[in-house]
């Protein structure tokens, strides 16, 4: 469902989070310093995308993210802070901004507003369930 990058997560060289299916890639790199990355051009590569992933950088504040199935049913929940970054990958997902936060969004395009996505009703906050987040390394 989602991809969690912790803000605390360190890792040599270069480390790609997706599976090279996903229509939107998540990488982490770490060089030291004078380490050169090539120049280099991408291809133009005819893709098909079918579903909309998206990225979410918080770049300050805490956010709460749900996380529904693709019935619209409650799994879970994680909080999210300074620093960390998700990739939401599929099912659904909403949001409560807990502390006043600045979030940088990238998804693929162009966006088709109306039929981008469809809005249902959240969890009641009763039924809310924090999981923490996974380690990835």
């Amino acid at each position: 469902m989602a991809i969690i990058l912790s803000s605390q997560y360190k890792a040599e060289g270069i480390q790609f989070l997706t599976p090279s299916a996903y229509s939107q890639q998540l990488g982490y790199m770490n060089r030291p310093a004078g380490y050169k990355i090539q120049p280099h051009l991408h291809n133009v590569i005819a893709r098909q995308v079918s579903l909309t992933q998206e990225v979410l950088i918080v770049k300050s504040g805490v956010v709460r993210v749900d996380f529904y199935s693709v019935n619209r049913i409650y799994l879970e929940s994680a909080i999210l802070s300074s620093g960390d970054i998700i990739l939401l990958a599929s099912g659904g997902h909403g949001f409560e901004i807990l502390e006043d936060a600045e979030i940088v969004e990238v998804k693929q395009g162009p966006y088709s507003s109306d039929e981008d996505k469809i809005r249902f009703d959240g969890v009641d906050e009763e039924y809310i369930r924090i999981n923490t987040m996974p380690d990835i390394s």
